[in-house]
């Protein structure tokens, strides 16, 4: 499969609405840098992601990555924790690290 070097972002203006459409008060503020440190983690995520579905594919011997692949990595990427350590409310991990943060 041929690599591809493109670079690409998420808009904080877009990330900002996403986020604050969870919150549950109208006053709630989310600051630039929360904006810019989110945008980077969806950016890792989704890179992430592509190489993650590509090596699937890559293992199919299939010269081109389609939805089967990611449904098939997805579980890696996204998994659920009991409980956080620190606070002890529920919380999903990323990038099948919940197993190294809650014993």
């Amino acid at each position: 499969m041929a690599e591809r070097d493109t670079e690409f972002t998420f808009k904080k203006e877009t990330m900002g609405k996403l986020l604050s459409s969870f919150f549950k008060e109208d006053k709630t503020r989310i600051s630039v840098e929360a904006k810019l440190l989110m945008v980077e983690m969806l950016k890792i995520f989704v890179q992430e992601a592509a190489v993650r579905s590509q090596k699937q594919a890559e293992c199919e011997d299939c010269d081109r990555v389609d939805i089967e692949h990611f449904e098939k990595i997805l579980p890696q990427l996204v998994c659920s924790c009991k409980h956080c350590p620190r606070t002890g409310h529920s919380i999903s991990c990323w990038i099948s690290s919940c197993h190294k943060m809650v014993p």
